[in-house]
């Protein structure tokens, strides 16, 4: 992961960093060497421009006059050149040779005339050129054709050395390059730092992801309960997965552990009746006929079990079919009612329950709705003591259909009332049972578009309240 992350921020973050850098870098370089150069060229062409205006003022008797003399006052500019050590002044004849220099010299060691071909062809009259003299030094030649007629003087020449220019580029590109060494080594610090900071964390989430996907669902990440924090928030939210996989995991052993059980009991009672009834040779015998019913009851008991399971199994992975149509809610409701009524009195219950006389139109799979029905009344059965009473009641609303079942059982502890809806979940004052039927039950509701609803007392009861949308041509 580090080096993933960090890969992706050096081809990312960190090279542009350092392109931008360079590229402003060289604009800047660029920019100061133009400036210089540019500063240098300026000051001679001023130069320039001061001796052209000194040359306006001299006249003659005549042109040829005016001149010589314009001829002798630029000869006599070079010879009384102030600025030595700074330029080389020179004049050059009409074919770009040296008629004089200010140090005496004649054209020794400059190479070229380019300066002077520039001038000749630009229209101010100008020219430049930058090149190294024999003896390898670099300098910056200005020629500037003389505006009037001065005899053999065709142009004028100033030379200065770029050295000291250069050596002054140079601690520029020295301190630009520190200043850009420096922005660098920042991004990189904080660069690393960020990934460091996310990097860590994030394979400490990895690490525990991966113990939790090889079943060690015990396993927590620290959080510091900081909501600014997305890694902090990521750390809380793998903590509360773990403890919601933990919990499963415990409910469908627990399911998996009772299941086995409830699939044992009826197993192991039909099993010895069998082994009874083989030894029986007279079918009118007393233990023969109830042997044969107690197998009867126990593998309904297991089909029934077994139906519950598939059928929430199907509904788990949408495999469910619901063929739902227009149908009576009140005869459906009587129907299942009336399967059980004989078993509630078997328990020694009451029922009470009045069919209304119209119909309540709903669109549901009657099957179903038949399944809710009697999973719920059989609940409300095993929850019950003798005695107690089962009231049923159904009536209709603006938009929904009601239903509710009412026991005067044992009640629901409000620590397992949040929970008995959830798949595999069995409360601590459950009996014997899957542990899915309120799961299933809740499954289908919603399929239905309907609601359930619990209320429990412990002690007291519970009352269980269905609700369906009324059905509207």
């Amino acid at each position: 992961m580090r080096s993933g992350i960090t890969r992706r921020w050096v081809r990312g973050s960190l090279l542009f960093t350092v392109l931008l850098v360079l590229l402003v870098e060289g604009m800047f370089l660029y920019s100061s060497t133009r400036s210089y150069y540019n500063s240098v060229q300026q000051s001679m062409v001023r130069r320039f421009s001061s001796i052209n205006g000194q040359l306006k003022m001299y006249t003659g008797d005549t042109s040829q006059k005016t001149a010589a003399n314009r001829s002798l006052a630029l000869r006599r500019m070079v010879e009384q050149f102030s600025d030595k050590d700074k330029y080389e002044f020179m004049l050059l004849d009409s074919d770009g040779g040296v008629i004089a220099s200010s140090s005496g010299t004649g054209a020794d060691g400059i190479v070229v005339q380019d300066d002077f071909e520039k001038a000749e062809n630009a229209p101010d009259g100008v020219g430049i050129a930058l090149y190294r003299t024999a003896g390898g030094e670099p300098v910056m030649a200005v020629c500037a054709l003389v505006p009037y007629a001065a005899e053999d003087v065709a142009a004028m020449r100033l030379v200065t050395s770029l050295s000291l220019i250069q050596d002054q580029l140079k601690r520029v590109f020295l301190v630009s390059l520190l200043v850009c060494v420096a922005i660098l080594g920042f991004t990189v610090a904080s660069g690393l730092y960020f990934i460091r900071s996310i990097v860590v964390p994030l394979g400490q989430v990895e690490r525990t992801a991966a113990g939790i996907a090889r079943g060690e669902l015990d396993v927590r990440l620290p959080v510091t309960g900081d909501e600014r924090d997305e890694v902090d928030r990521l750390r809380g939210t793998i903590n509360r997965m773990a403890e919601g996989l933990e919990e499963t995991e415990k409910m469908k052993n627990e399911f998996i552990s009772s299941v086995s059980h409830e699939l044992r009991t009826p197993l192991t009672s039909i099993r010895g009746w069998v082994e009874t009834l083989r030894n029986l040779d007279d079918p009118t015998d007393e233990n023969y006929r109830k042997g044969l019913e107690i197998i009867n009851n126990e593998t309904a008991r297991l089909y029934n079990m077994v139906e519950e399971l598939l059928d929430f199994s199907r509904l788990q992975n949408g495999r469910l079919r619901m063929e739902c149509h227009p149908l009576d809610l009140v005869a459906e409701l009587t129907d299942a009612v009336l399967f059980c009524e004989a078993r509630i009195q078997r328990e020694g219950l009451l029922l009470s329950y009045t069919e209304p006389e119209e119909m309540i139109p709903v669109y549901a799979d009657p099957d179903r709705l038949r399944q809710v029905f009697i999973n719920i009344l059989d609940n409300a059965i095993k929850y019950s003591a003798p005695g107690g009473r089962i009231t049923v009641k159904i009536w209709q609303g603006e938009y929904k259909a009601f239903i509710e079942i009412i026991d005067q059982g044992r009640g629901i502890p409000p620590e397992d009332l949040e929970n008995v809806k959830t798949k595999f979940y069995k409360g601590s004052n459950s009996v014997r049972g899957s542990g899915i039927g309120l799961a299933l039950v809740d499954s289908i509701m919603t399929a239905l578009d309907g609601t359930l609803d619990l209320r429990s007392t412990l002690g007291r009861g519970t009352v269980v309240t269905l609700g369906l949308p009324i059905y509207r041509r």
